[in-house]
């Protein structure tokens, strides 16, 4: 027989259905939110604004794992226009 989930994994699953929702996520407990980045790696739905989340936390782990994984930002160019100029 199988074992019920927990409430907190539930709760993690829950976090990462709603991540692009949230504005912040200072406020979650370190080893919750290593879980809930592992989880976001695990299930491909880290996005720009998610990595954004992440690393405003500032905390030392999030962003170890984020250089020992080699994720980076995405720079999105800036092209010169002629906008001034004539044609």
């Amino acid at each position: 027989m199988r074992t019920p989930p927990s409430l907190l994994s539930l709760a993690i699953d829950s976090a990462l259905i709603n991540l692009p929702n949230f504005s912040d996520l200072s406020f979650v407990p370190e080893h919750i939110l290593l879980e809930l980045f592992l989880r976001t790696l695990k299930a491909g739905k880290l996005t720009e604004k998610i990595l954004k989340l992440f690393v405003a936390t500032g905390k030392e782990e999030i962003l170890s794992l984020i250089q020992a994984h080699n994720i980076r930002h995405v720079l999105t160019p800036v092209l010169p226009t002629r906008c001034s100029e004539k044609f």
